[in-house]
C-alpha cells in the first residue's frame, strides 16, 4: 500500500493495522518536520516505510492500493501507473479550500476506461503540485451540478456527452466502465485485493 501525505503518521498507523504484518505501507510525506514526526511515531511498526519526499514521482513501488491524504484537482498519472491490475486509488478530488469528493478508481486488467465512483464528499489540505486555480474553479462547478453519477475514468479519447469533468489527458464520465471479471463490493475494505 502507498499512502501519500502521511503527516505525523496517525492514518499511517491505522493503514498499517489494516494491511497487517504481511503487508507494507510506503508512506510519503513532503514536509521534513512532519516526516520526522511520522518516522518517530511509527518506529515500532516494522511494516511501515516513511519516505521524506513527494508522492508524485515516477519511481513509486507497485501497489494494490494508493491512498491519498491531500486534495488534488487531478489524479497523478504516477499514482495510476503504480497500481497493479485490480488495484485501487482513493483520493480526494478536491479544489484547494473547497469541498470535493473522495474518488475511488480501480485499475482494469487492460484498457483506458477505469471504473470510478465517489465514496463521499471530502475536503483536505491541498496536494503540492496537483492544484490549479482554473481546474479548481471548473471542479467547483462540476460538484455543484451533482457528483453521484460518475462511473468511470477515461485516459484516452475526447470527452463526449457523458463527461462530468475533463482534465488534461483524463476525464470522468457518467458512463460505466466495462465490467471487470471481479468487481469491488460496495463498502469493500480498500486494503484488501
Amino acid at each position: 500500500m502507498i499512502q501519500i501525505g502521511a503527516g505525523s503518521g496517525y492514518y499511517t498507523a491505522i493503514l498499517a493495522h489494516l494491511v497487517g504484518p504481511g503487508g507494507c505501507v510506503h508512506a510519503y510525506e513532503i514536509d521534513p518536520h512532519l516526516a520526522a514526526l511520522a518516522r518517530d511515531n511509527l518506529k515500532d511498526i516494522a511494516h511501515v516505510d516513511v519516505r521524506e519526499r513527494s508522492g508524485i514521482a515516477s519511481d513509486l513501488p507497485v501497489a494494490d492500493v494508493v491512498y491519498v491524504c491531500a486534495g488534488a484537482a487531478q489524479p497523478a498519472a504516477e499514482w495510476l501507473d503504480a497500481l497493479r491490475p485490480g488495484g485501487r486509488l482513493v483520493f480526494p478530488l478536491a479544489p484547494e479550500g473547497m469541498l470535493g469528493g473522495m474518488l475511488m478508481i480501480t485499475r482494469p486488467v487492460d484498457g483506458a476506461i477505469w471504473p470510478a465512483k465517489f465514496l463521499s464528499r471530502a475536503q483536505f489540505i491541498g496536494c503540492a503540485g496537483l492544484q490549479d486555480a482554473e481546474a479548481g474553479r471548473r471542479l467547483g462547478e462540476a460538484f455543484a451540478r451533482g457528483w453521484e453519477g460518475v462511473q468511470s475514468l477515461r485516459r484516452e479519447g475526447a470527452p463526449d456527452e457523458t463527461c462530468w469533468f475533463a482534465g488534461e489527458g483524463w476525464w470522468l464520465s457518467t458512463a460505466p466502465a466495462p465490467m471487470p471479471a471481479e468487481s469491488v463490493r460496495p463498502h469493500a475494505d480498500i486494503t484488501q485485493a
